[in-house]
């Protein structure tokens, strides 16, 4: 199960039924050249608290186990888990495993190496979690259990650093321009036939032929044509010549005019602004306390992710007092301080 974070060490976490099995994938690891000190086992001693095996030693078990000894119960132990990154859910899961006689190896490896190994203590027989929850969850034992994975073996981020920082996440407005379609203008042009009429004035000529009947003597011009001959006159006449000439009556210009100006933007950027309370609360309410770590642990639990405080407390109230860690009133503070701390509020 791959863990997203952006973080160099991480941690896998294998549970084993037999020390002879998790003994033979300690074996595989070192052989492969991780170091003894990234590698530890840790079982269930007579007191129900965490024991490191003499088989494998290991600066990240070591924690784990100080932690839980340190704090003492199922709290103490969980505790432990969640500090090397393990989640709240599945750290109950493994408490439990080592409860019911488990061998827990945990292994501390770079992220590009997180696969493998988890191949290494899958092969050499870490039990499936999920499926031995199911098996306690019959049983009667109050242990939640993880849907969506079936490995047997899980990383987790390891938080190595000795300083944690806050990022201080401000938007800034950045605002740019890009070309958008408007009118569309488009101008064609068509050739049509229309009718038209004009008037001229044509001219005909027309010869008529008349006979005037006549009584008088002959002059001497008339004796002169007093011979054979002929006279021919020609008719004339116009017709209308049609020509056609083609002239530039109108120009139709398409131009653009650029217009720029001034759009006011109007929006809203957020930024992380980072209180800082320096107020000292008591000692009794530092993480050795048992009412803190009873709140930080549901603060952290994916459970109680969205819940607030006032919806939450009648359940973790109901919770503590079965457990008979003490009256409720007497660690109420303590334990809302730690809830508070968790969610950065304290």
């Amino acid at each position: 199960m791959a863990n997203s974070t952006m973080t160099q060490t991480r941690t896998v976490v294998g549970l084993f039924d037999s020390r002879t099995d998790a003994q033979k994938a300690i074996d595989e690891l070192t052989r492969e050249g991780i170091s003894r000190n990234d590698i530890s086992m840790m079982s269930s001693g007579d007191t129900n608290q965490f024991a490191e095996s003499s088989s494998g030693t290991g600066q990240l078990g070591r924690g784990i186990a100080n932690t839980g000894a340190a704090a003492g119960g199922d709290l103490g132990r969980i505790a432990g888990f969640t500090r090397a990154g393990v989640t709240a859910e599945d750290a109950r899961l493994f408490e439990e495993g080592i409860r019911q006689g488990g061998f827990l190896v945990t292994v501390r490896t770079t992220a590009d190496h997180t696969d493998h190994v988890s191949d290494v203590l899958d092969r050499n027989g870490a039990v499936d979690i999920d499926e031995k929850s199911r098996g306690w969850q019959t049983s009667g034992r109050d242990v939640r259990t993880t849907s969506g994975t079936d490995t047997t073996s899980r990383n987790f981020t390891g938080d190595s650093a000795k300083e944690r920082a806050m990022p201080v996440v401000e938007e800034k407005l950045q605002v740019g321009k890009r070309q958008v379609g408007g009118k569309r203008v488009r101008v064609y042009s068509e050739v049509k036939e229309q009718p038209v009429t004009e008037n001229v004035e044509l001219r005909e000529e027309h010869v008529h032929v008349d006979r005037r009947p006549a009584d008088r003597p002959a002059t001497e011009a008339d004796m002169r044509a007093f011979r054979e001959g002929s006279i021919e006159l020609s008719e004339t006449r116009e017709e209308a010549v049609v020509s056609k000439e083609a002239r530039v009556v109108e120009e139709v210009v398409v131009s653009k005019d650029v217009n720029v100006r001034n759009q006011p933007i109007h929006d809203s950027v957020r930024r992380t602004e980072v209180h800082v309370d320096e107020r000292n609360m008591p000692a009794e309410y530092d993480n050795s306390h048992p009412g803190y770590r009873f709140g930080s642990y549901y603060a952290n639990d994916p459970e109680y992710r969205d819940r607030d405080w006032n919806t939450a407390e009648p359940h973790i109230r109901r919770d503590w007092e079965s457990r008979g860690h003490g009256a409720w009133e007497d660690f109420k503070d303590s334990i809302r301080h730690g809830w508070d701390k968790i969610r950065g509020r304290a």
